[in-house]
C-alpha cells in the first residue's frame, strides 16, 4: 500500500470543484477514500457556507464517510482566516481572525473605487460583487453567482485581476490583498494567508509541515496558493478538479 503524506491539504475552487459548484461524484468518491487513509484539510477563499454547499453536505450523506472520517477533515475557509474542526458530531470553530469594522470599510471602499477607476465594475452582475465574509472581504468581478464559463472567459491571463489587486494593495498597506479565484480579489488582516493556515494546521494537528502535501491550481507568484509554496510545503499543481481526481486516484492505487 502506498505511503501517503500524513496530511494532504487542498484548495477548493478549480482544485476540488468548479468555481462555487458542487464537487463532482468522481471527486467525492476519491476524496472519501482519501479520508479513510490520512488527515485531510481544505483551505480556500470561500466562506464556510460555501464549503458546506460544495463539499461537506455531500460528504455527510456519502456512504462510508462516518464521524471518524469527518474528524480527520480540517476546514479553513476564507484563506485560512477561519478554522473549523469536527467534534462531537458538529463543526467547532478553532479560531476566526475577523477584520475590524474600520478595516472592513476601508477594504470595501478601496475595492469599489479602484474597480470603477480601472473599468472593472460590472453594471449587471450575477449577484453581489462585494461580500463581507467577516474574516475576509471579497471582490467577485461578475458577481457571486456568475456562471463558471463566463468567469473563465473574463480574465484568462489574470491581467485585470492583478491590476486591481496591485491598485488596492497600494491603498491598503496595513492589510493583505491577494488574487483569489478566476475573478476575485480577497482582503484579510495583514500576514494572514494560506501559509498562516498551514502553520495553524501544524500547531493543532501536531503534523509537521514537511509531512504535508498541498494541492492547488494557483501556485504561481500572483496566486493565492503561492504562500504555501513559499513556506516550503511540498505542492502538487493542478489545472482543474479532473487533474486532482486523477492525481488522487493514482496516489491511492495499491
Amino acid at each position: 500500500m502506498t505511503a501517503l503524506p500524513r496530511l494532504i491539504a487542498f484548495d477548493l475552487d478549480d482544485t476540488l470543484a468548479p468555481s462555487k459548484s458542487p464537487v463532482d461524484p468522481r471527486m467525492l468518491a476519491v476524496f472519501a477514500r482519501l479520508l479513510g487513509r490520512t488527515t485531510v484539510a481544505v483551505i480556500s477563499g470561500g466562506n464556510f457556507e460555501q464549503f458546506e454547499a460544495q463539499l461537506v453536505d455531500r460528504l455527510d450523506s456519502f456512504e462510508g464517510v462516518d464521524e471518524a472520517a469527518l474528524e480527520r477533515l480540517h476546514l479553513l475557509p476564507t484563506c485560512g482566516t477561519r478554522y473549523e474542526r469536527r467534534e462531537g458530531g458538529r463543526w467547532v470553530t478553532v479560531y476566526r481572525e475577523n477584520l475590524t469594522p474600520e478595516e472592513r470599510d476601508a477594504a470595501l471602499a478601496a475595492l469599489r473605487e479602484e474597480a470603477e477607476r480601472l473599468g472593472l465594475w460590472e453594471a449587471e452582475p450575477w449577484g453581489e460583487i462585494l461580500e463581507d465574509r467577516g474574516s475576509q472581504v471579497t471582490f467577485s468581478a461578475l458577481g457571486q453567482r456568475a456562471p463558471v464559463e463566463v468567469k473563465q472567459a473574463w480574465d484568462p491571463d489574470g491581467a485585470k485581476k492583478n491590476a486591481l489587486r496591485a491598485a488596492v494593495a497600494d491603498r491598503l498597506p496595513h492589510l493583505e490583498v491577494r488574487s483569489g479565484g478566476s475573478t476575485s480579489v480577497d482582503i484579510t488582516r495583514q500576514g494572514i494567508d494560506k501559509a498562516y493556515g498551514m502553520r495553524k494546521l501544524e500547531a493543532h494537528t501536531g503534523i509537521p509541515l514537511d509531512a504535508m502535501l498541498f494541492v492547488g491550481d494557483r501556485l504561481d507568484p500572483d496566486g493565492n496558493d503561492y504562500p504555501v509554496k513559499a513556506l516550503g510545503v511540498a505542492c502538487q499543481e493542478v489545472e482543474g478538479w479532473e487533474d486532482t481526481a486523477a492525481f488522487l486516484e493514482a496516489l491511492l492505487a495499491d
